[in-house]
């Protein structure tokens, strides 16, 4: 038993938030939401890759209803390439269930500013060790983006901000090593997105392809 109060408190804040949400959505028997969600099954349009950080909840900045999109977190929002092995790939298992199954028309992977991840894999931390054995072997995923950040000219703080960004579209690469996404995308049948949002600012800005730059996701004027 956990006798510590400050431990108690964090699960007692939960159970208040628990207590909340079921008053909300089931204590009244008029209240047909979730029924409708059950009865409907999901069909979330928009699947969104984002990171485990705690301050980056996707349905929380973009505004996301229950049953909207479909959530994958992974530590610094990112996709691996397609490998068909016998291995244990759960955002490849998402991914796979969200084009294939649940046909969503848009992929977007939500990075973020003053990742832990992104930190690592640009410090010592990320190399192999008893405690950072998973963590330096994810982020592997992301070394040709490191490499080019650090090839960079500027301070850290500038090279851990194009570090995102490169992991980003690296990850927009490693998204049509699937076969089945690659189809899709030949067909216009879904769209693929790169979205960094600025933790400090609230500022949210989407990769071009066009002209392979990030951009503003919507003008300040539009934003006030």
């Amino acid at each position: 038993m956990n006798k510590n109060p400050d431990n108690n408190s964090v699960i007692e804040t939960l159970v208040e938030g628990y207590k909340s949400f079921y008053k909300k959505y089931f204590e009244d028997d008029h209240n047909t939401f979730y029924r409708n969600l059950v009865e409907k099954g999901q069909a979330p349009k928009t699947m969104i890759i984002a990171c485990s950080d705690s301050r980056v909840d996707p349905a929380t900045v973009l505004g996301c209803s229950l049953g909207e999109v479909f959530v994958v977190r992974n530590v610094a929002n990112l996709v691996p390439p397609c490998e068909n092995d016998t291995k244990h790939h759960g955002t490849s298992a998402a991914l796979e269930f969200a084009v294939c199954f649940l046909k969503v028309e848009h992929i977007i992977i939500f990075g973020h500013s003053h990742c832990g991840g992104i930190r690592a894999l640009l410090s010592d931390f990320s190399k192999p060790s008893a405690t950072s054995g998973f963590i330096s072997s994810w982020m592997d995923i992301a070394l040709g983006a490191k490499q080019k950040a650090l090839d960079d000219q500027g301070s850290p703080t500038l090279q851990e901000k194009h570090c995102c960004e490169y992991s980003l579209i690296n990850s927009l690469h490693n998204l049509t090593s699937f076969p089945w996404i690659a189809e899709r995308v030949r067909t216009k049948e879904l769209t693929l997105h790169a979205w960094h949002f600025d933790l400090e600012t609230g500022n949210i800005r989407r990769f071009n392809p066009q002209n392979q730059c990030f951009e503003n996701l919507v003008t300040t004027k539009e934003l006030c």
